[in-house]
């Protein structure tokens, strides 16, 4: 479809579905899709798409020629950020509009990695946002590992699904559990993300790669966040598998609000100024001992916990948003 057709003209928002230094692709509310270049204003002092223009994004257009130019961007209903790579501590917004964020974690090859998903996890319910995690290759272990590791979350309020992108295991209850909401897919290189992706919308000839056999960890695929529109009631936004994932907005000091079932004992404690270390009379302690909270999940969250106080202390001006 061409931006000086007529059925084209007539258009004047649609919905960001890439970000590339050459433009912005857009699907129009025609059904089509388009690209557009991106006004001055919209991108501020800067003059740098940056935050200013993201995935998901709802956008008016207006037209110069035969070439459309995005003039504003709609308020977002939410975000999905995460600490921008570099030394500068800087938000990256990930994508926009969102309804669930998928955590793609890999049972083995590579091993299913606390720390990512425990990040993601944290950052999803800091934006509002519903989380789920797909556990992939389940091929390479057996039942009851699979099920001890969902079984960590499920205090947590997190849904979890067996899948297998080899055989198909688990993609129709994915499928299912995303329809009538944008979800954003987030995980590891080399976890199978997008070989999900390529039986949740097929057609979309998704990169896959595979796991580098010396260090055990994936190759990137994706460069760059992509929504995909495989039916009318499917949203699926990939983004590039990451190595490392830092924490937007988040610091230690409030780290255990993140993780619902550590915040409801949170007031539990003997003394106000509880550091939920060796202090008598620690609720959160006395939560792990009843199995309220899950051992790995408490140590996955000691070791976020320093990893943020050590950044904290670091960069003294560190304060997220």
């Amino acid at each position: 479809m061409r931006a000086g057709d007529e059925a084209t003209v007539r258009v004047r928002e649609a919905t960001v579905r890439r970000v590339d230094f050459g433009g912005v692709a857009l699907f129009d509310d025609l059904g089509g899709t388009l690209e557009a270049m991106v006004r001055g204003r919209v991108m501020g002092k800067r003059k740098a798409l940056g935050n200013a223009v993201v995935v998901g994004d709802r956008v008016t257009l207006e037209w110069e020629a035969e070439r459309a130019a995005i003039d504003a961007v709609a308020p977002r209903r939410s975000a999905f950020s995460r600490r921008a790579s570099g030394e500068r501590v800087e938000e990256q917004v990930v994508a926009a509009n969102l309804d669930l964020v998928v955590i793609v974690a890999s049972l083995h090859r590579p091993d299913f990695k606390h720390g990512l998903v425990d990040r993601v996890l944290a950052q999803a319910l800091g934006a509002g946002l519903p989380a789920l995690l797909a556990l992939n290759k389940t091929d390479l272990g057996n039942a009851e590992e699979t099920a001890a590791l969902l079984a960590d979350y499920q205090p947590a309020g997190v849904q979890g699904i067996p899948t297998c992108g080899i055989t198909g295991l688990g993609v129709d209850a994915l499928r299912e559990a995303c329809r009538g909401r944008r979800a954003l897919f987030v995980g590891h290189s080399g976890v199978g993300k997008s070989t999900l992706l390529d039986h949740l919308a097929p057609g979309h000839d998704l990169v896959t790669g595979d796991v580098n056999d010396h260090t055990g960890k994936g190759r990137h695929t994706t460069s760059a966040a992509v929504l995909l529109r495989p039916e009318p009631d499917l949203e699926f936004i990939d983004t590039p598998g990451v190595r490392a994932f830092g924490l937007w907005g988040i610091d230690a000091d409030n780290l255990a609000g993140h993780y619902p079932e550590i915040a409801p004992h949170l007031g539990e404690c003997r003394f106000a100024d509880c550091r939920h270390d060796r202090e008598p009379g620690c609720g959160l302690h006395a939560a792990l001992e009843r199995g309220d909270i899950p051992a790995r999940r408490w140590e996955s969250f000691l070791r976020l916990r320093a990893e943020l106080l050590a950044e904290q202390q670091a960069r003294p001006r560190y304060g997220g948003r």
